[in-house]
């Protein structure tokens, strides 16, 4: 049995480790993580990326000072007591810099343009507030109140709802497309700013909720689309490569 660790007389072992991970509900995150790694490096190698020895020195060095490892016989120790080799710690080195160089490959700036301009509407937002209350009635004398004096929207959602936003009279803030559920969505985006919309009910009843709907914003190409729209490219890419392998979890 491979130790991992020993409280006095007791061995924590491997397949113990392992066990407690996936009855804790974090084997899996931590196996799919992994496999993300796996099939990117592979991708940047297949693809001919190259990585030069000034790089990978440069990425060491930099890792040595994050940890405090200024001597190399700090280093050395570092690694021993890891229970880790020169050889695999630079293969992890160069495994994070091909991760690096093929993730600012698949997001650059050309495809990101693309990737907007092909679905611009799924980057359209809207700022929206929310009111929730536990009966069906409530809400509907809310939305009656509100149709008269859409002014009070705030008020009332500090006087009368339920759910976190409360404090904040109900402002939920700018969302983008998906961020909402989508009999909800459709409809709050096909309102115009000042509308009043609901109540929508939740699937077992337990709650009814109101929006007013209070800006719209067409899509743009600003720097959190952009960081949105490089997260989308790379989950796509990762997904399309997984197809390409047999991905089996022991």
């Amino acid at each position: 049995m491979t130790a991992i660790v020993r409280i006095d007389e007791e061995v924590i072992g491997v397949e113990e480790f392992i066990r407690v991970l996936k009855l804790t509900g974090q084997f899996e995150g931590i196996v799919e993580q992994l496999v993300r790694e796996k099939l990117t490096v592979h991708a940047a190698r297949r693809q001919g990326m190259t990585l030069t020895p000034e790089e990978i020195q440069a990425r060491a060095d930099q890792f040595r000072r994050v940890q405090g490892l200024h001597r190399a016989s700090d280093m050395n120790h570092y690694l021993d007591a890891l229970g880790v080799s020169l050889d695999e710690f630079e293969r992890f080195i160069t495994d994070s810099l091909y991760q690096e160089k093929m993730m600012a490959r698949i997001g650059d700036d050309a495809a990101v343009e693309t990737y907007f301009q092909l679905n611009s509407p799924k980057f359209d937002s809207i700022e929206v507030s929310h009111i929730v209350v536990d009966s069906e009635g409530k809400a509907r004398e809310l939305v009656s109140y509100l149709q008269d004096d859409p002014d009070s929207f705030a008020e009332m959602a500090r006087e009368h709802s339920i759910a976190d936003t409360r404090e904040q009279g109900g402002e939920i803030g700018k969302v983008l497309r998906g961020s909402l559920k989508s009999d909800i969505e459709a409809k709050v985006f096909n309102a115009e700013a000042g509308d009043l919309l609901g109540p929508f009910p939740a699937a077992d009843k337990s709650f009814f909720e109101v929006f007013l709907v209070r800006a719209k914003h067409p899509a743009r190409l600003d720097a959190d689309v952009a960081v949105e729209i490089r997260r989308l490219l790379r989950e796509e890419w990762l997904m399309a490569r997984a197809q390409e392998h047999v991905i089996e979890a022991r």
